[in-house]
Order: C-alpha cells, then sequence, then structure tokens
C-alpha cells in the first residue's frame, strides 16, 4: 500500500518511539483485588522494530502507574529502565537496550507493573453502582487514559491485536473488549481480540455482572437488578443495527456485539469498546426510544474502531463519520423525516455550544491544533459530531447521490480498514474515487475551488459552511415549533395533544421552550400539569431538558424533580450544564445545587465531580464534602 499522510503524522500526545519500534501484540496478566484497588499486572509486548540502531524503547505510562521489572525475552535479560517527566496526564518509561535493535526484526519484552488510582481505572464503592452491594472497576481508555492502566504506546496511530488472562475475586465477574472469551473452574478468566485495535479501545470491567441473549450475536451485561429492563429495552434491536450497517458499509469485523450497562455514575453516554460497548443505564427509558445511541456506538465498528483518527487533532474523522453513519441507519429504518428531526437537533446543540463559547473560538474548528501538554481530553465538545457530520453531508452532496456516497463509504472502510488516517487520506481517496471532482479542480487549475474548500472546512472555525437539507423533518419539527410559539397566548384548555409525538419532537420543543426569556413558573406549572409525559418523564433526555427549564425559569414547585434527576446517574452531559443553570439561578436554586452536590458527590466519577466543583468555585458557592 502506498505511503499514506498519517505515516509520518505527529502526535503531540504520546511519549512513545513508535516511529522507531510498532507495537505488534499485547499479552496481559491481571489480578485484581477491591481490598487494595490495584491491579497487579504482568504484560508481555511484542514490538516490530522499523528503524535500526533503535537503542531504548519508549513508552506512555502515568505516576499512579507503578513499575516493578523489565525482562527481555527469551533470554530472561533484567533491563534498566526510568520513569522521565512528559506532561500533566502521563509519564515516560524509558527502556535501556543492551544492544542496538535491528530494522526488520522483532523485540520482545516482559513489564511487571501495579496499576491503581489512576484517571483510567475507575473503581466504584457500592454506593454508587445499580444494586449498591458489591464493588465495581471499569476502565476507560480514550483518549490518552489507558497509559494508566499498562505501559503502552497511547497512540491512535499504532493498532495491535491483544490477549489478557484476568483474576478476580469470588462472586465477581470479568468482561473485557474482546471478541472470544471464556472462564476456567478456578475463575480465571481468558480474552482475546486478534484484530489490531489502537491502545485506548483496551477496556476491562469487573463487578457483579450477569448476562442475557439480545440477539444471534449479542449480549446485554448488567448488574442482576438491571438486567430485566435492559434485556427488555434491547431484545431484537441491536442484530437490526448491526445488518443495517453491514449493508451500508460492510461486514461486521469483531465477530461479537455485547452491550455492557453501566453503573448510574458513568459519566459518558456510551464508549465504543470493540465487541462490548459501555453504556450508560439511563438509555434503558422503558420505550426503546434512546436505542439511538446504541446506533451511534454500533457505528463506530466502521468509522472510529476499523478506520481510526491518527492522533486526536483529527477526532473529526471518528465521530463526524459515526453521525452519519448513525443517522444513515436510522434513515435506512425509521425513515428520512424522524432522521432530519434528530439531525435537527444535534444542529440545536452545535448552535448553543458555538454561542457560548463564540463562533471563532479555536476549539470550534474541525482539526483542532492541540499543543504539547493539553490533554486531548480537554478540547472535548460538540463540533467533532456535528460539525463533522455537516462536513461528511457536504461530502454526499458533491458525490451526487445517496447510493454513489454510500459506494464511497464502504470502498473507504475497505482501503483503510484496521489503519489510521488524517483527513488528506481521506480526502486524496475521495477524489480519487470521484475522479469527475478531481478533473474539475485540475481544469480550474487550483487546489480547492468553491464547493471544494476542503482546507476551509478543516482549519476555519466557526459554523459549518454547508449544513444539509433537513427539510424532510418539517412535517415534525413545524408541531413543537407551532407551540412553542404560541404558549404563551394559547390557554391550557386548548394545547395539542402530544401522546403521538415522538420523543424527539418532545425533545425539540423543550429545546425551543428553553430559548424563551421570562417563562412565567405559572406557566410551567400550566405545562406539567397538563403533560405529564414531560414532568414525570423516566426518558433521561426528557427529564434533563425539564429540570433545565424548572431551573432557569425559578418553577420552585418543582425543584424536587432537579434534586431527583441528580441523584438518579451521573452522566457528564447532563450534570455538568445542570448545575451551570441551577447556579445561574435564584438564591435558592443556586443552594439547591450546593444541597444536592454535597447529597451526590460520591456517587460522581472524579472528573465530573471535580468539573462541578469548578462550578461551584467559580460562583463562590461553599460546599463540603
Amino acid at each position: 500500500m502506498a505511503e499514506l499522510h498519517s505515516d509520518s503524522v505527529i502526535d503531540v500526545a504520546t511519549s512513545s518511539n513508535f516511529r522507531q519500534l510498532r507495537t505488534r501484540n499485547i499479552h496481559l496478566d491481571l489480578d485484581v483485588n477491591f481490598s487494595t484497588k490495584t491491579i497487579t499486572g504482568s504484560q508481555k509486548i511484542t514490538f516490530d522494530v522499523l528503524q535500526d540502531d533503535v537503542q531504548e524503547v519508549l513508552l506512555d505510562v502515568h505516576e499512579t502507574l507503578v513499575l516493578s521489572g523489565v525482562t527481555m525475552i527469551p533470554s530472561g535479560q533484567k533491563l534498566n529502565f526510568a520513569i522521565r517527566p512528559f506532561t500533566g496526564y502521563g509519564s515516560t518509561l524509558s527502556i535501556k537496550l543492551p544492544v542496538d535493535v535491528l530494522k526488520g526484526g522483532e523485540l520482545c519484552l516482559l513489564i511487571n507493573f501495579v496499576a491503581g488510582n489512576g484517571p483510567g481505572i475507575v473503581w466504584l464503592d457500592p454506593p454508587q453502582t445499580a444494586g449498591k452491594k458489591k464493588p465495581y472497576l471499569y476502565t476507560q481508555g480514550q483518549a490518552v487514559l489507558n497509559r494508566s492502566f499498562f505501559p503502552c504506546q497511547d497512540t491512535p496511530a499504532v493498532k495491535s491485536p491483544y490477549s489478557a488472562n484476568v483474576k478476580v475475586p469470588s462472586g465477581f465477574t470479568a468482561v473485557m473488549s474482546a471478541s472470544s472469551s471464556s472462564r476456567n473452574d478456578d475463575g480465571r478468566f481468558h480474552f482475546s481480540l486478534n484484530q489490531p485495535i489502537p491502545s485506548y479501545l483496551v477496556a476491562l470491567a469487573v463487578g457483579d455482572l450477569v448476562s442475557a441473549g439480545i440477539g444471534p450475536r449479542s449480549l446485554v451485561w448488567a448488574e442482576p437488578c438491571m438486567l430485566e429492563a435492559a434485556k427488555a429495552e434491547f431484545d431484537g434491536e441491536v442484530e437490526k443495527f448491526l445488518s443495517t450497517g453491514e449493508q451500508l458499509f460492510g461486514p461486521y469485523q469483531w465477530k461479537r456485539y455485547d452491550l455492557l450497562i453501566m453503573p448510574p455514575s458513568f459519566p459518558f453516554g456510551g464508549m465504543e469498546n470493540p465487541c462490548l460497548t459501555f453504556v450508560t443505564p439511563c438509555i434503558v427509558a422503558g420505550d426503546k426510544s434512546l436505542t439511538d445511541v446504541v446506533i451511534h456506538e454500533i457505528s463506530h465498528s466502521w468509522f472510529g474502531n476499523l478506520v481510526t483518527n491518527a492522533n486526536w487533532s483529527e477526532f473529526w474523522l471518528n465521530e463526524g463519520f459515526t453521525m452519519f453513519a448513525q443517522r444513515r441507519i436510522a434513515e435506512t429504518l425509521f425513515g428520512r423525516p424522524k432522521m432530519c428531526l434528530e439531525a435537527a437537533t444535534g444542529q440545536a446543540l452545535l448552535k448553543q455550544h458555538m454561542e457560548t463559547t463564540g463562533m471563532d473560538h479555536p476549539l470550534n474548528k474541525l482539526r483542532v491544533v492541540i499543543e504539547p501538554g493539553v490533554d486531548p481530553d480537554d478540547t472535548y465538545n460538540e463540533t467533532p459530531y456535528e460539525k463533522g457530520f455537516a462536513c461528511v453531508s457536504y461530502l454526499q452532496m458533491l458525490a451526487g447521490s445517496t447510493q454513489k456516497f454510500d459506494d464511497f463509504l464502504k470502498a473507504y472502510i475497505a482501503k483503510f480498514q484496521f489503519k489510521s488516517v488524517v483527513a488528506e487520506d481521506m480526502f486524496d481517496f475521495y477524489l480519487d474515487y470521484f475522479p469527475q471532482l478531481r478533473e474539475h479542480l485540475r481544469l480550474q487549475n487550483i487546489a480547492e475551488g468553491e464547493g471544494f474548500e476542503f482546507q476551509r472546512w478543516l482549519h476555519a472555525p466557526g459554523w459549518p459552511p454547508y449544513t444539509p437539507d433537513l427539510s424532510a423533518g418539517h412535517e415534525l419539527i413545524n408541531p413543537p415549533e407551532a407551540f412553542c410559539k404560541n404558549i404563551m397566548k394559547q390557554d391550557p384548555s386548548s394545547w395539542p395533544d402530544i401522546e403521538e409525538w415522538t420523543v424527539y419532537q418532545v425533545l425539540h420543543f423543550l429545546d425551543k421552550l428553553f430559548e424563551v426569556d421570562g417563562l412565567p413558573a405559572e406557566r410551567l406549572q400550566q405545562l406539567g400539569k397538563a403533560y405529564p409525559r414531560i414532568s414525570a418523564a423516566k426518558n433521561a433526555e426528557v427529564r434533563f431538558r425539564w429540570c433545565k427549564l424548572v431551573a432557569k425559569n425559578n418553577h420552585q414547585e418543582a425543584f424536587p424533580d432537579i434534586r431527583d434527576f441528580l441523584h438518579s446517574q451521573g452522566k457528564q452531559k447532563y450534570t455538568k450544564p445542570m448545575y451551570q443553570v441551577l447556579v445561574e439561578g435564584s438564591k435558592i436554586s443556586r443552594q439547591l445545587a450546593v444541597d444536592v452536590f454535597q447529597e451526590t458527590s460520591n456517587m460522581l466519577h472524579i472528573n465530573v465531580r471535580n468539573y462541578v466543583m469548578e462550578i461551584l468555585q467559580n460562583e463562590g458557592l461553599e460546599y463540603n464534602v
């Protein structure tokens, strides 16, 4: 294969010398101890040598990772190693080699370590779980956190297969992001994944876990108290999404697709760990209305896991293509109007983000400039998702038809599967696939003409230069927008019946209502009484928006709804903005923020806890936790 642009790309988030040595395979032996909150591990890591005269191995580690020895295999020679400072989110493990290693050869090392309370390893006490009886462990590798789990070349530019043996205490079950798994009579678990993945996708969870079948190649895993509801939510759904994805994007390469319903303190909507997606329990709504989160994570099976951004500046390649893929699956299954309504909701989120940060904010570029020392996680926002979706939609428009672009996506996946790319690799292949577009550029004798402004997409902040036509969704969008415009004028007796609305119509209505200033608490009281589907919703997305309205408009009668919602989950997407609205409100709502944080801080993920503390501190609010 010809050299890719990504073959020479710089990744400032890794200190590993991955251009000299590239990980070929990883095997982990892990012993999980809940009493000490440690994972004692040994790692056999094999490298392909890419350059001559390599004198040391440099790997990414973290200050919480304790190294106890490095041995060369098969000679058994003990090697000298040292830990060097790198950034605030990681350190460098330097391993001196006894002889220069030659290009084309192989190098194999055994590294002993103990992982503890690093940022990529989350130890949950029983109160932070759904069952409240046993502790729980899970790892979160994205973006640069698995260096606190095991020494690695922690860059998405490097992919390798892996295997693991995991010992856990009696009464606990281990699961990993692997296509094959087994369990010995002594309680040891064995996992393997033969397909190459970047280090951030190696994931482990240990807890009081049980499973149920939900499809021919899918299980749902959950704590016992959640299993029945989770099975009912996803039974038959996952296979429908998988098979539609295969029709659109090509074969599913990962053998299994299981779901792990995480404890309520899990801070994310989902994490696309191969073969085993970690998902928030918030999507178990009881009516299958939030299953599009699973469609999104399934779409990562092609875009992100199979074809991966080569560094975190290119995160939009993972998320923009995945948003597009999610909506193509949804459009195929549910029709274009529903897909357009969901996409309009995404555009509204992007608009809110950009208006809050400022259109010209540097993080509102597709290709984010990540300076050395900046944690890639600190650049996370809506832009790579929704502006990325707009860019991929733009490429679809240039292609001339939906079918032509679907065919391109299949070819793109086939071309770059199990590889890591940058935008130039994708754009070059796109123009090769559509030679008439490249010919247009040649005839214009310019690098990019109007309609082909790829560099503008990558480097200009602000609103996307193109957004797709979502007019097919107007039949669903118009009723909630008309209701929102007239809610202050109409008597509640003449308000519309919303029982037949889709959940995204309800969400769109609440988003628009949140934009209205000066909504009287009395009107919200009437709204809540008229529509228990909103005020008493089990759907977390609806509850979140209702609680924001209650806080913004100081509807104190419904403040218990806010307390109940923040007690029920710790998802970052909900928790941060909910507290932000509370502290911007009345004296009573500000006190509510302090009280609820003091009541729930011990159930929150450490990162979410820190975000909330920052919000309270910025407002001069005192708390005790």
